[in-house]
């Protein structure tokens, strides 16, 4: 339409309940699998990478167990028990995506774990040591470790930055600002904010655009000095109405009718000062942050 003291044994984070295996009618795939996703450290790598991968087989319902801090044999141990026990319940091998660093303990989970696994770090990091001509430092928890102070501390005060200068609440500093996003209410605008800060250390307030800005025909004072940071967000007027009837069921907030006014209007001010716009509908959170990352040309640091 148009052009973001942990404690051992670590308790295990179920992202879906687990259920008995059903098998599925076509081809006789298995409707349901559990995965479990091994780390030494916080296992978000495991998730992202795990994730990205099991949402090409969309046939299938997957249910997610993380368990983190697998960085010692005793460990390793528990985290075989528990795979090899749900393979028994189900009558079926479990999948395992493992980031274990620790040749050592990674070889015990690929040896005694009665799965199928998916050893990240062990596939690609002896071709890498090929290749650069180096041996790797395997050292557990480089990627969401602080290990850059200097960055690490920028981000947080990006996602401070974000947190105070939400929905408007305060103005001074705008200057500071990488990015303002403006829209109307409940497009998108804390959520995307929040992300480009907390992902990629990016200082981004955002503002609304209100029926005081239509009647105007002006974008708010604050924010017009900056309008070269100044990036849009829209909506379809029936996606809207459904976000805001959840928030305050039968207001005329909610209503189908203000909402394509306020779209509208937005749209009409966003164009009028050529600002540019970017359609939220059909984009998730990480989506709308890249693509205003790489169309306001921001510099890009994944953390």
């Amino acid at each position: 339409m148009h052009e973001f003291d942990r404690e051992f044994p670590p308790k295990c984070e179920v992202r879906e309940p687990a259920h008995a295996a059903a098998e599925a009618g076509g081809g006789g795939l298995p409707a349901r699998r559990t995965v479990f996703f091994i780390s030494d450290r916080t296992g978000i790598t495991a998730e992202m990478l795990g994730n990205s991968l099991l949402t090409q087989f969309e046939s299938i319902r997957f249910d997610r167990i993380t368990i983190p801090f697998v960085d010692s044999p005793e460990r390793a141990a528990e985290a075989v028990r528990q795979v090899n026990a749900t393979a028994q319940a189900e009558s079926r091998r479990p999948i395992v995506v493992s980031s274990i660093v620790d040749e050592t303990t990674s070889r015990m989970i690929r040896r005694d774990a009665n799965a199928f696994t998916l050893d990240m770090f062990q596939a690609f990091i002896q071709p890498l040591e090929s290749e650069l001509g180096a041996k790797s430092s395997h050292a557990a928890g480089r990627s969401h470790g602080i290990i850059n102070g200097h960055e690490y501390f920028a981000r947080m005060e990006a996602i401070n930055f974000a947190q105070s200068h939400d929905d408007g609440a305060v103005t001074r500093d705008l200057d500071k600002a990488q990015v303002i996003l403006i829209g109307v209410s409940r497009c998108g605008k804390t959520p995307t904010s929040l992300y480009l800060a907390l992902q990629f250390g990016v200082r981004a307030a955002n503002f609304p655009l209100t029926p005081d800005d239509f009647a105007d025909h002006h974008l708010p004072a604050s924010v017009l000095p900056y309008r070269e940071r100044l990036y849009g967000l829209t909506i379809q007027a029936e996606r809207l109405r459904d976000i805001r009837e959840e928030r305050r069921p039968g207001s005329r907030y909610a209503t189908l009718e203000n909402c394509r006014h306020e779209v509208r209007e937005a749209e009409h001010l966003m164009q009028q000062h050529g600002i540019p716009i970017l359609d939220t509908t059909l984009k998730s959170i990480e989506e709308i942050a890249t693509t205003i990352l790489h169309r306001a040309k921001l510099s890009r640091v994944s953390f």
